[in-house]
Parts: structure tokens; C-alpha cells; sequence
């Protein structure tokens, strides 16, 4: 039985006709499924968190966007007996690009149906969050806050979200301890984790990032002034990352920082969490424990 996960936001027009081919997938290929539709934020959590309750095994989809299939994956209760996979039907789907899976919700579907799924990574943090494509703190959070302000869709909505905090952010800062114990400080305009390869509807912050071999990658990049904000975050916008100054970007498996603030907002897969300030936050990748359906798995 498969149980998938609609954002029920994007069930009108043409999402309505892309669950009409995934239905037709799962008929055609004779499995089992049933839909369940959330009905507001956070609600695709709660329904994950209720179907694995049980210690059983589960198979998931969800079928939205980034943002739904964070709320799936943070509601799952024991990660070693769920099978886990995604129907891009979002604006931005940027793990789905990362891990091969096509927009097209009819191909999306028969990975699903008729492939077996892969062991990938994912990343846990100290507060219990789970993140499976990037997480930050920094501008990238602040981006997000304004795009959830616009109707627009795709990429412009991150450019317009860009062009309004690069004048009004403030860099803030922060501690980064490695896995070997080496302390660094910096005034970060931008601090994020990637498990996948690309954030904001396809801008590439870790261009050479794997979901499956075994290590998470941190970039921070340092602010000199607001000129130099702009200049790099257009760099990084328009896929020019080995052009922006003062990137620092380390290949690991285990990471903590400390935020030398109040409040600090952290983005993950563009949903937002307000955490307090001044304590340290550990990511650590959890390698290899997640099943999920993959493309390429025959």
C-alpha cells in the first residue's frame, strides 16, 4: 500500500490532471494506494507522523513540492521502516532535480510503482530536524520570507525575494566548529548545509553535491558590505559560484555552528524555523538511512 501525501494547494487545473496520471500509474501497474490531502501548513507532518505510528513498514509519496516532502520526512517516526519518494508538483522541486526524478508526474509515478528504492542520505540536527536537501541561516532565509510574500512562480519569485533583503539584511555572527574540533568565526551573510545540489528553484550552491555518498557540504559566505552582497548573491543566482569571494565550503559529515545572536530564522527545503540564539546547532549526516525511489535503481 502506498499512502501519498498531497499538498492540496496544488490539486487545481493542471496538478488536478498530473494526480489523474499518477492514479492512472498506480491502477495500471495494480497497487494499492490511498490519498490523503492536507488541509493546512504542517498538516502533511501530522499525516505522515499518524501512518507511521506503528512499528510496520511504510510506503510514502509525497506530492507536492520541497516544502511537503520536508513536512513528510520530519513526520516520520522510525526512518528504518519507511520507503520514501516524491512526485515533484511544487514550484521549486530542487531535491527532485538532485536526485534525477522528472517533473513529468507520470514517469515521477512509475519510479514509484515498478523500481525498488535506493538508500540515500539525509541530515539530522541536534533539535531533532531533519533536512534532506539544504538547510541555511543567512540571507537565504530572509529570501525565503519574502518569497512566501509573492504569487509568482519558478525562479523570479527567489530573484524579487533576493532584490529585497539584499538592501535590509544583516549579516550576522556565527561560530563553525568542524568534525576535527576546528573553530572559525565569521560575519556570514549566507551559512548553509547541502545534502542535494541546488536551492531556490535551481540555483546550484553545491553544484558537485551527492544525496548517497556519504557526505554533506557547508558553505559559508562572509559579508564585506552591501555592494558586495548584491554582486554575490547575483554570482550565485546565475550559477557563477567559483567567481564569489570569500566562500568557505567544507566536505564533511558532521557540523555544528553557533549563532552570536537572539533570534536566528533557519530555512530548510524553504520552510522556516525561529530558533533561539546563542546555542550551538549540530547537523550530522545520516548516511545511507533512507529508502527512497530513485530513477536509477534497476
Amino acid at each position: 500500500m502506498y499512502h501519498i501525501i498531497i499538498n492540496s494547494n496544488r490539486i487545481k487545473g493542471r496538478a488536478a490532471r498530473k494526480l489523474d496520471e499518477v492514479k492512472n500509474v498506480f491502477d495500471r501497474a495494480g497497487k494499492s494506494y490511498c490519498l490523503h490531502f492536507t488541509k493546512y501548513a504542517g498538516h502533511a507532518r501530522e499525516i505522515a507522523a499518524e501512518l507511521t505510528r506503528r512499528d510496520e513498514k511504510v510506503s510514502l509519496v509525497a506530492m507536492g513540492g520541497d516544502g511537503t516532502l520536508h513536512e513528510v520526512l520530519n513526520g516520520i517516526r522510525d526512518i528504518s521502516l519507511c520507503e520514501l519518494g516524491v512526485i515533484p508538483a511544487g514550484s521549486g522541486n530542487d531535491f527532485a532535480a538532485a536526485a534525477g526524478i522528472p517533473n513529468n508526474a507520470k514517469y515521477a509515478a512509475q519510479i514509484i510503482a515498478f523500481k525498488a528504492p535506493s538508500a540515500i542520505d539525509y541530515i539530522e540536527f541536534s533539535d531533532g530536524l531533519r533536512s534532506i536537501n539544504a538547510t541555511g541561516c543567512g540571507m537565504d532565509a530572509d529570501i525565503i520570507r519574502n518569497v512566501m510574500k509573492s504569487d509568482r512562480l519558478g525562479k523570479g519569485k527567489y530573484i524579487l525575494g533576493f532584490l529585497r533583503s539584499v538592501f535590509t539584511y544583516k549579516p550576522r555572527p556565527l561560530t563553525l566548529i568542524d568534525e576535527d574540533g576546528v573553530t572559525r568565526e565569521y560575519n556570514a551573510l549566507l551559512a548553509c548545509i547541502g545534502n542535494g545540489r541546488q536551492i531556490g528553484a535551481g540555483i546550484k550552491l553545491f553544484p558537485s553535491a551527492q544525496i548517497d555518498d556519504g557526505t554533506m557540504e557547508v558553505m559559508i559566505v562572509g559579508y564585506k558590505s552591501v555592494f558586495n552582497a548584491f554582486t554575490s548573491f547575483a554570482k550565485l543566482f546565475f550559477g557563477k559560484l567559483e567567481s564569489v569571494r570569500g566562500v568557505t565550503k567544507i566536505r564533511c559529515r558532521k557540523a555544528t555552528f553557533i549563532p552570536h545572536s537572539e533570534r536566528i530564522t533557519v530555512q530548510a527545503e524553504g520552510e522556516l524555523y525561529e530558533l533561539e540564539g546563542g546555542k550551538p546547532l549540530s547537523a550530522e549526516l545520516a548516511c545511507g538511512k533512507l529508502l527512497f525511489y530513485l530513477p536509477h535503481n534497476d
